[in-house]
């Protein structure tokens, strides 16, 4: 029997304060992590924009190369705290087994680090077993992940003698989430999750809220309409199971528990997508059940939207990025990123864009590896580099992306116009 949630942690405790507040707590992130001109050209930004009400780019004239950074990129909050609970777990645990449950942050270049310290996965992001929890004992390491996990997982390894708490690296953000749905099933609503299926953090989601409610996720807006049609009573309930498999909650009956709803997401979708599929299933509801009483409860609960600060920022800010004509955009981070997906997806829609995980990818001044997340494949891309001058180019990256990787992609640019002004020169101009 999964242990009964209770409320989780607040992410501002002990002194901590929000994501725009001066006091908000810093984490000890690798140098490896770090680029001396990202750092300048980020605390610039703070300094002149403390309120981040400024969403327009940053220009780096490199000359006849001009880069376009996006306000808002880069490590998150919850990504910083899992990576600084990760590597100090690793120093002050010398010779203990250290397993984490599965992709620490969806960016290779971290798991790949955490690896090589020895760290051993125990699922993959599917959720697929790679090493039985029957191996481990009380002595053993398990680190939450930042998306979270499930209560059926934590009650595993608790049988196993294991303490996860100290080891717990979910996103805080992420625990809104969790809060927030056991807000809707005191009150008796259905949650409907807005959310990827196999994500990670959808799973666990998905596990926290079906625990005290009815729940059932949709992926996008054509299955908010098919939600939709069932709560019309346009369509057979017996065809519900098939419809939405796997994605509801045991025992979830279309006909009974979908009088009462409410929304939440997983925190890296698009905002503007939960947005239409929260209002499109409340006109549902209120054109369906008519309007509310005085004095009644609404058939739908007002959630607002439950991204987190760093996914709304990033894509407030891909926003005015677009604004700025370029040639095209460059999309850095792990191509199993839900909320770096997004981004490209954003930007796909006005220009050209590729999206890479590392410098690495751009092969010359002509050839361009990049991921095309529809077909989930890599394509190579010739002439991606156009010749018109001076040459604009777009740049942002995931919450899950080392700013390191994006100096790299900089600075793998710069070097096909030996024209142009150095690395160093650029770092000094934003420096204090």
């Amino acid at each position: 029997m999964p242990p009964v949630p209770g409320p989780v942690s607040n992410p501002w405790q002990s002194g901590e304060r929000g994501p725009n507040d001066k006091y908000m707590k810093t984490f000890n992130v690798p140098i490896i992590y770090r680029s001396p001109l990202i750092s300048a050209v980020k605390n610039r930004r703070r300094q002149e924009d403390k309120m981040k009400k400024d969403f327009s780019p940053t220009l780096l004239d490199f000359g006849v190369l001009q880069i376009y950074l996006a306000r808002h990129f880069g490590f998150c909050y919850g990504v910083e705290n899992a990576i600084d609970i990760s590597f100090r777990t690793i120093e002050e645990n010398p010779g203990r087994r250290i397993f984490l449950l599965s992709e620490m942050i969806h960016n290779p270049q971290v798991n790949a680090d955490l690896l090589e310290r020895g760290v051993t996965f125990l699922q993959d992001t599917s959720g697929k077993q790679l090493i039985s929890f029957e191996e481990l004992t009380a002595e053993d390491i398990v680190i939450i992940p930042a998306f979270g996990t499930t209560l059926d997982i934590e009650e595993k390894l608790k049988t196993r003698g294991i303490q996860t708490e100290k080891y717990n690296t979910t996103c805080p953000f992420v625990e809104k989430v969790w809060n927030r749905s056991q807000q809707l099933a005191q009150k008796n609503y259905t949650v409907v999750v807005h959310g990827k299926p196999g994500h990670e953090e959808t799973r666990a989601t998905f596990s926290h809220a079906s625990w005290g409610a009815p729940t059932i996720i949709v992926r996008d807006l054509e299955q908010a309409a098919e939600l939709a049609a069932y709560i019309r009573g346009q369509k057979d309930p017996a065809t519900f199971s098939e419809v939405f498999k796997g994605q509801f909650s045991p025992g979830f009956d279309p006909r009974r528990d979908l009088g009462r709803i409410g929304v939440v997401n997983q925190t890296t979708m698009l905002a503007s997508e939960t947005q239409a599929i929260a209002d499109f299933l409340k006109k549902t509801m209120l054109d369906h059940f008519g309007p509310v009483g005085p004095g009644e409860e609404s058939y739908f609960a007002d959630t607002r939207d439950t991204l987190c600060y760093a996914t709304n920022d990033n894509q407030t800010a891909v926003q005015g990025l677009l604004e700025i004509p370029a040639a095209l955009a460059l999309v850095v981070g792990g191509y199993n990123s839900s909320n770096t997906s997004h981004l490209v997806e954003l930007c796909e829609a006005r220009l050209p864009t590729y999206f890479i995980n590392s410098g690495e990818k751009i092969i010359s001044g002509r050839e361009v590896l990049h991921y095309d997340f529809h077909a989930r494949q890599e394509r190579l891309t010739e002439g991606f580099l156009p010749s018109v001058r001076p040459l604009r180019v777009l740049i942002t990256s995931g919450a899950s992306c080392p700013d390191a990787l994006v100096e790299g992609v900089i600075e793998r640019l710069v070097s096909f116009f030996p024209e142009s002004i150095s690395m160093e020169q650029m770092a000094a101009r934003f420096a204090p």
